[in-house]
């Protein structure tokens, strides 16, 4: 079918690329593999790929030079990486070059997809208009302004962490928000002190919403938080 998401995908090991795209073919994408950065980059320039999934450790062309290429091309094209390492440096230089997510060997093929999926969610997001201003049972938030408004016309100003955090529970209504995602989207890495540090931002937004008790931000344990609100606009 001509309207298959495809992905570009590059893996050195030959058994774990041919696992990966025939299970991301069972799940309806059209995928390409290639071997190696070199083969990959000549492939990107040639396709049109809506997604990346590159290994880091890669003969002739490493992920991340790879992704530099890609990025150095105008290309906004959403990128993750697989690597067997778990270095704190490899994850923040992945996230320089403008990775969407990093995933660390071994993982669950389920996973993948669903980390795929969130992130076309939000690039789709994205390129709908973006929204600015939400309904939010009795508030009205505005993004650009970072001000929370009730219906009687009282405003609250944001910090702009607040605002961040916001729009992305707004973005997920009724939804899971995943803990490392939000993390990563607002404070780049998701260490102890900074996970530490959304917990009293969420505190503090759930402070700013109490006004109205059909809107209430739960935790959902192992996974994340989840924004419950009558509807968004």
């Amino acid at each position: 079918m001509d309207d298959k998401l495809k992905i570009l995908l590059c893996e050195d090991d030959e058994n774990l690329g041919m696992l990966l795209r025939e299970f991301l073919m069972a799940k309806g994408y059209a995928v390409d593999l290639m071997p190696d950065g070199d083969k990959g980059y000549k492939a990107f320039l040639k396709g049109r790929y809506d997604f990346c999934v590159l290994d880091v450790m890669m003969p002739k062309k490493d992920g991340f030079t790879l992704a530099q290429e890609i990025r150095a091309a105008g290309a906004e094209v959403p990128i993750v990486f697989l690597t067997a390492k778990n270095m704190k440096e490899d994850v923040l230089e992945g996230f320089k070059l403008g990775a969407d997510d990093y995933i660390t060997k071994p993982f669950s093929m389920e996973e993948l997809v669903s980390r795929i999926s969130a992130i076309l969610r939000r690039v789709r997001g994205k390129k709908d208009k973006e929204i600015t201003m939400y309904r939010l049972g009795r508030f009205m938030f505005d993004t650009q302004k970072q001000t929370l408004t009730t219906d009687d016309g009282i405003s609250k100003k944001l910090t702009t962490k607040e605002s961040d955090l916001l729009t992305l529970l707004c973005q997920h209504l009724n939804e899971v928000l995943e803990r490392n995602y939000a993390l990563k989207s607002i404070w780049v890495d998701d260490n102890y002190f900074n996970a530490r540090s959304m917990d009293v931002y969420i505190t503090k937004l759930r402070k700013l919403l109490k006004d109205d008790p059909d809107i209430e931000i739960i935790n959902i344990h192992g996974k994340g938080y989840k924004l419950i609100a009558p509807s968004v606009d």
